[in-house]
């Protein structure tokens, strides 16, 4: 079972009631609780992507959001081994080579720990904001993937999809010369579908236990899980956010049903009043995760 966090301070969801200690936390918090994160064993840290926020909006998403390649970066200065996940970059915001050379060049600097978490986005007023088009993002994304793909660790990285076509340019770095990971975000059965076919997880979000099983027990989603050549990931994000320092039988339990669904990976919220009562959250839930380790689940 893999484990990460969503990282305080980066991003502040009311929909959480975020600790009021966020609001003033700093940058050396943020790197105490990854450390701590990384010495309890967890698998990685995330930040997420927007750029602007429309005010309306805020109330449901938060109006801040640390630069995750900025974020990520600074964060592999002060690690070793904990993966760095963009959960989610918003693909349609990027040319794919742009990609390739932000995430490509902190993944020679971390020495490999990148992973690529990607969404098509959701807010259509940041896309006109941008200049964007909505409509279509859909497909753009699932060819900016097979772009990544193409490009990553490859000097002169050659693609010509139906929206993306390159090569002759020289891109260094652009990523070690390994199989990248990409995690596809989203919560609907296309971004399932879009992680069949061209991801390594699916990491969804804002779907509890019930619609979860939902999905996953279609036959046709089953048959195309069946059909890849390897397993695909299943990252799920328990809700509400978990307490297993004041409630660790119940937390125990929440995890489990998660487990049964067939999650390999947990993306965790914690209840928390401080930076070290979120750092006794993450010892806490290693303690719950090494009984499943003894246990072979």
């Amino acid at each position: 079972m893999k484990l990460g966090i969503v990282t305080p301070v980066a991003h502040m969801n009311p929909r959480f009631d975020p600790s009021s200690w966020e609001e003033t936390g700093t940058v050396d918090d943020v790197v105490a609780i990854v450390k701590a994160a990384e010495q309890s064993g967890f698998d990685w840290v995330s930040c997420s992507e927007h750029i602007a926020i429309p005010e309306s909006a805020a109330g449901v998403r938060g109006g801040r959001y640390w630069d995750p390649f900025t974020t990520l970066g600074y964060l592999a200065a002060h690690t070793t081994r904990i993966g760095l996940l963009t959960h989610m970059a918003v693909l349609p915001y990027h040319h794919p080579l742009e990609l390739v050379k932000r995430l490509g060049t902190l993944d020679v600097l971390s020495n490999g720990r990148v992973i690529v978490g990607v969404g098509v986005g959701s807010l259509e007023a940041e896309f006109a904001l941008l200049g964007h088009p909505f409509d279509g993002r859909g497909e753009r994304a699932d060819d900016a993937i097979a772009a990544i793909r193409s490009a990553w660790g490859q000097r002169l990285p050659h693609h010509n999809g139906p929206h993306y076509q390159f090569s002759g340019f020289i891109v260094e770095p652009s990523g070690l010369p390994r199989p990248v990971s990409v995690w596809v975000g989203g919560r609907t059965r296309r971004s399932l579908r879009r992680a069949i076919s061209l991801g390594d997880a699916w990491m969804p979000f804002r779907l509890v236990e019930p619609e979860l099983h939902k999905v996953l027990s279609d036959p046709e989603i089953i048959e195309q899980l069946a059909a890849r050549s390897t397993p695909l990931e299943l990252i799920f994000a328990p809700e509400p956010p978990i307490d297993p320092v004041g409630n660790p039988e119940e937390t125990r339990a929440k995890l489990q049903g998660y487990v049964d669904l067939g999650a390999t990976g947990l993306s965790l919220r914690f209840v928390h009043n401080s930076p070290a009562h979120f750092t006794e959250q993450i010892e806490a839930t290693a303690e719950i995760a090494a009984v499943w380790a003894h246990r072979g689940t």
